[in-house]
């Protein structure tokens, strides 16, 4: 069932995605009525990666960031191995969230600034002449 849904996130292109996803569901309703009905209910949460550009889908469907992070939290805590009380976790996590937010932040960035501004909803003309500007600023 899994190699059946993954065909879905292979498509070139979101007109094939959303026929493949019914293809989907129609292979699956007669084996597994309800796996069908649930993905059926949570198509536009599976979907949803369909409405940003075709270059950005592969950081969107990846979980590589978060399972980098579970990783290196996992090590930190092996090499401590034994905490006297929840707050010495919780500090040890927050400070490798931290670490790993800055990095994010200053070091690399997993999806560009020139990618991200590609998803960025431009106003069309129509919504550009409703808009009332201010004239000149005030304090």
């Amino acid at each position: 069932m899994a190699t059946l849904l993954r065909t879905v996130f292979e498509q070139p292109d979101t007109d094939a995605v959303h026929a493949q996803m019914r293809h989907v569901l129609d292979a699956l309703e007669t084996k597994f009525p309800k796996a069908a009905d649930h993905l059926d209910t949570a198509q536009a949460d599976l979907l949803a990666f369909t409405a940003f550009p075709r270059e950005i889908w592969r950081q969107i469907w990846s979980n590589n960031p978060q399972e980098r992070l579970n990783k290196e939290i996992r090590r930190r805590t092996d090499v401590v191995g034994i905490f006297p009380d929840r707050t010495a976790v919780t500090r040890l996590v927050g400070a490798v969230l931290a670490e790993q937010n800055d990095e994010w932040t200053e070091a690399r960035r997993y999806m560009g600034l020139d990618l991200l501004a590609k998803t960025r909803p431009t106003p069309n003309e129509s919504q550009t002449d409703k808009m009332d500007l201010p004239t000149a600023l005030t304090a």
